[in-house]
């Protein structure tokens, strides 16, 4: 496939902000750390905070690799923004996590990588083609979680990144598109086994949990210079998850989370336009606006997961983003099945407000192998 120009690059990589959390003129490096990266979260409207029980709460939430028994591996792979008909822009995830008893907890790994293509480089004098490169993004991610209590879990990832737009630079810029970085996370889930709702007698002990995620922590991302240098995609989930029915041959779950994009910008005197490094940027992005408005930056999902006899799962939900804030808002559905200790599940994203939207149509796969334990 032929794509002219470097910059494309970097268009192809803003356009795939479906993860970029596009908070009016809130831009990051990486949007691609953002992207939902498993079927079966991606097809519960992209949630999976206050869930975590399985081998992607490396992602969604660390803390809940600390209630996870036995191992898994999996792989996902989506043909990423397929509005685009471009073959060689896709997206994969590898993850494989595993229960350590003498380390009190599970431990995990995972790789990110997001193909971008092949680029032709063309001259400034016109449109010869003097060379070619391929653009890609990935990064490997190393997790732990442990129980600190009965019921309460916590867990931490540190992250390697390598982003590689383009190995050349532009004009009399003495950098080029390629840069490494480090980032970290840090989550809790609560699990409570008793827990009754005031003045009831209703005990949602062993059915209600809420967790915490505090994502992509660390330096900003150079590629030409220090001054140019733009912040990670710092994110704040918090998410709810619900399950009423648990039985012999039936399991129903619903899961709710909330984000925000931890990134905040400001204008000094001269005019110029700086960010915040994280650990600022971890307060000041609540005061960037209006009290009103910055409630409007919060991103929020619903999902539901049933399935029967623990062989065949049906799955669906509903992500939405203020209209003034981004503005995504589409239905998600998916579906998998479980053979001894295989799995399969694919997922399904349906813009209906806009069927011209990148995301429109996106299917993602996972194939999974489970062995040793019950989640």
């Amino acid at each position: 496939m032929k794509k002219f120009g470097i910059f494309l690059a970097v268009l192809l990589l803003c356009a795939s902000g479906e993860e970029l959390r596009a908070q009016s003129t809130i831009t990051t490096a990486v949007p691609f750390l953002l992207i939902s990266p498993n079927s079966r979260a991606s097809g519960m409207g992209e949630t999976g905070t206050g869930l975590a029980d399985d081998a992607a709460a490396i992602y969604w939430n660390p803390a809940g690799l600390a209630f996870l028994k036995g191992s898994e591996v999996s792989i996902s792979h989506a043909n990423w923004l397929p509005q685009f008909h471009l073959s060689d822009l896709f997206y994969d995830y590898l993850n494989y996590r595993e229960d350590v008893p003498e380390w009190g907890g599970s431990i995990a790994a995972s790789v990110t990588y997001l193909n971008l293509g092949e680029f032709i480089q063309t001259g400034e004098g016109g449109p010869t083609e003097i060379g070619r490169f391929k653009a890609f993004e990935y990064a490997a991610t190393f997790g732990y979680g442990t129980v600190v209590a009965d019921n309460l879990g916590l867990g931490m990832n540190i992250r390697f990144i390598n982003d590689r737009l383009s190995p050349i630079g532009t004009a009399n810029e003495k950098g080029n598109g390629i840069a490494y970085d480090v980032s970290f996370d840090f989550g809790f889930l609560y699990k409570p086994k008793t827990l009754i709702i005031p003045f009831t007698d209703v005990d949602l002990g062993n059915e209600f949990s809420v967790g915490m995620n505090l994502s992509n922590m660390g330096p900003k991302v150079t590629y030409v210079d220090a001054a140019q240098a733009d912040p990670l995609p710092t994110n704040l989930r918090l998410g709810f998850g619900f399950v009423p029915v648990h039985d012999e041959f039936n399991s129903l779950k619903f899961a709710l989370d909330f984000s925000k994009l931890m990134v905040s910008y400001y204008t000094d005197a001269q005019g110029v336009t700086h960010s915040d490094p994280f650990y600022k940027a971890i307060f000041t992005s609540w005061t960037d606006r209006s009290p009103s408005n910055e409630l409007r930056t919060i991103v929020s999902s619903v999902g539901m997961e049933y399935t029967y006899d623990s062989l065949i799962s049906f799955r669906t939900g509903y992500f939405y983003e203020d209209p003034n804030f981004g503005g995504r808002k589409f239905m998600t559905f998916g579906a998998g099945i479980r053979y001894d200790i295989y799995g399969f599940d694919f997922s399904y994203v349906y813009t209906a407000s806009d069927q011209n939207s990148p995301l429109s149509d996106t299917l993602r796969f996972t194939l999974l192998i489970l062995w040793g334990g019950v989640n």
